[in-house]
């Protein structure tokens, strides 16, 4: 009897610590699920920028001989140094209001958009219009505007700010398409070409957002085709040349690239 008491004991013993065992695995399991969760989580809130889409101008342009350059080109690069830095200020205006991580990291990507700019600006002579390095100070009294409603806009609602990031990139794009049809300086074409390339990353990375979270947008500048091309198209990397082909594989980079009209209308945002 005392040795069936034991047996019984012994096998209750293991028992216990096997469903002990059972309960920390399941434990541990959730704990992993949980992080696993918080992980995807953070990687649909978070658009990491790819690294040539941080635009390193003097390694792109540095060896290119400078060019005549037209009233016309003149006025783009003037144009481009402010809306770049409305880009990143409008960027770090509404991450500071939301949180949103898509905000700030396509802010650094911004600020070396602008930094491009001022390369080009330096290197013809032209009078640099950014007078200041302040969040949302502005010389051009439309960029002030478009700065200053674009903001308003952002601060309504988090669909709203991501909005407002897909309507800064769809103007950027129109843009540039414009400025690069009225150009034949090649050191001005690589500059806005990787101003291109990034701004269609970009323009994906708000839509993706924006959808994740209930909203849609309507192309206000670009054609429903060329925004149906650039969304369709996967991340582009590496840097391009002067007809936005990439300079290591000789290939178009994917989605959208295009040098024809469109109107830069930076007064409207709807």
């Amino acid at each position: 009897m005392k040795k069936k008491k034991i047996i019984v004991a012994t096998m209750t013993m293991m028992m216990v610590v096997i469903f002990a065992g059972c309960e920390q695995i399941q434990k541990e399991s959730a704990v992993e699920q949980v992080k696993d969760l918080a992980s995807d989580m953070a990687a649909v809130d978070e658009y990491v920028v790819d690294p040539s889409d941080n635009i390193q101008p003097h390694t792109l342009i540095s060896d290119i001989a400078a060019g005549d350059l037209s009233e016309a080109e003149e006025a783009g690069l003037i144009l481009m140094r402010e809306e770049e830095k409305l880009a990143h200020d409008v960027y770090m205006t509404l991450y500071e209001k939301w949180g949103q991580n898509t905000f700030q990291n396509i802010a650094k990507s911004e600020q070396t958009h602008t930094d491009t700019v001022k390369v080009l600006l330096d290197k013809y002579g032209i009078t640099d219009p950014v007078v200041s390095s302040e969040v949302g100070v502005f010389t051009a009294p439309e960029m002030q505007k478009l700065y200053d409603d674009l903001v308003a806009k952002g601060n309504v609602s988090l669909v709203e700010a991501l909005t407002v990031g897909t309507i800064v990139e769809d103007l950027d794009i129109s843009d540039l398409n414009k400025l690069l049809a009225e150009t034949d300086n090649e050191d001005i074409q690589i500059a806005y070409q990787n101003l291109n390339k990034g701004s269609r990353n970009h323009l994906r990375a708000y839509v993706r957002q924006l959808e994740r979270n209930g909203g849609e947008y309507t192309p206000q500048y670009i054609s429903q085709a060329e925004y149906d091309e650039i969304i369709a198209g996967e991340q582009e990397r590496g840097s391009v040349d002067a007809k936005g082909q990439g300079q290591n594989t000789g290939s178009r980079q994917g989605g959208g690239r295009g040098n024809g009209g469109g109107g830069q209308g930076m007064n409207r945002v709807q």
